[in-house]
């Protein structure tokens, strides 16, 4: 079943209420409407005006919330704003069902280029890491920097502790998986998944245990939850056998934005050894490895990752100014120029 479907759940203006997505103190949540998709956008006020725009893009089953430990510690240096991608966090389902990783970089790219805001210092976790590439490379015009946490980059040896993850995006195995989990609670669920995200689980406080829980009861009422999870995963998995100037690897390479990459050394979602292939892949890398670190280094090292960035942004000075466009909005155009 393709990622471009139509989706098999109801529009959004038929959706059931469900509990209010939780905002912490200082960020604001609202809604974005464009053209096909409707995003929920997390911000916070930056300490003065005029600071540079960054957006924060997050992974296979996380939504915006995933920055909130980060984007007060760069209050001073950017305007932050995270995206939650189409079907997570408070995103509905796109119209047209699409959640592959292009679907996902199209919906950043309406983002930016309606709200004005590029260049932007881009972030990306995981699936939010290989849209975030994707972004970078064929509108290199709407990104400053890049900053990539455990990127979904194609892996040829696939960690073992990732196989069930992409199996979510063989037909079936969602509805199988549902059915043999219908009487886990959402506790039960959370942690497995700090189990599987974070390096050291004991690291998330018992206030943040419990928002975790609050808001995996509110997302297993969505009646989409489960597609958007399955469909993303296909589109993963999709994206990491497309080769040639469309691979992943491949737009790597054309990324012009100084780049920070993020690996942790318990990540058992992406493997660690990738750290150095990314590193030599993008052309202006910088690399942080921290060997305690699970998949999710932002919210468990925040302190450690703001550092990193504004290193980078030390590094790449004030010369990290837009760059020329490489193509026009849509992603992938067959005259892109390729690295190598």
């Amino acid at each position: 079943m393709s990622s471009t479907e139509p989706p098999s759940v109801p529009p959004a203006n038929v959706l059931p209420r469900v509990a209010a997505v939780k905002v912490v103190e200082g960020e604001r949540l609202r809604s974005v409407r464009l053209s096909g998709i409707t995003l929920a956008v997390r911000s916070r006020q930056p300490a003065r005006e005029g600071l540079p725009p960054a957006l924060y893009v997050h992974g296979l089953g996380g939504s915006s919330q995933n920055w909130s430990a980060l984007m007060p510690l760069l209050d001073d240096v950017v305007d932050s704003e995270a995206v939650d991608l189409p079907g997570f966090g408070d995103s509905p389902p796109p119209d047209d069902g699409d959640y592959s990783v292009s679907g996902h970089a199209r919906a950043v790219i309406r983002h930016l280029d309606a709200a004005g805001r590029g260049p932007v210092h881009l972030f990306g976790n995981s699936l939010g890491g290989a849209v975030a590439t994707r972004v970078a490379a064929v509108r290199p015009d709407l990104v400053r920097t890049l900053t990539l946490v455990s990127p979904a980059l194609p892996e040829i040896r696939v960690q073992r502790s990732a196989v069930p993850t992409g199996l979510l995006a063989l037909p079936g195995v969602v509805s199988l998986f549902t059915r043999l989990t219908r009487e886990w609670t959402a506790e039960q669920r959370v942690r497995g998944v700090t189990a599987l995200c974070y390096g050291d689980p004991g690291k998330v406080s018992p206030e943040g245990f419990r928002n975790a829980v609050q808001e995996m009861e509110r997302r297993l009422q969505l009646p989409y939850f489960w597609d958007a999870m399955a469909r993303s995963a296909r589109g993963i998995v999709n994206a990491y056998t497309v080769g040639g100037q469309h691979g992943l690897w491949r737009q790597a390479e054309r990324v012009l934005a100084p780049t920070l990459l993020v690996y942790g050394g318990r990540d058992q979602l992406v493997g660690y050894r990738m750290a150095q292939r990314a590193a030599r892949a993008f052309r202006d890398s910088r690399l942080l490895t921290l060997p305690d670190a699970g998949h999710v280094a932002m919210m468990e090292y925040p302190e450690t990752v703001a550092t990193a960035f504004r290193e980078l942004l030390a590094d790449a000075g004030e010369s990290a100014v837009a760059r020329s466009t490489a193509g026009p909005v849509d992603d992938e155009p067959a005259n892109q120029t390729t690295g190598g």
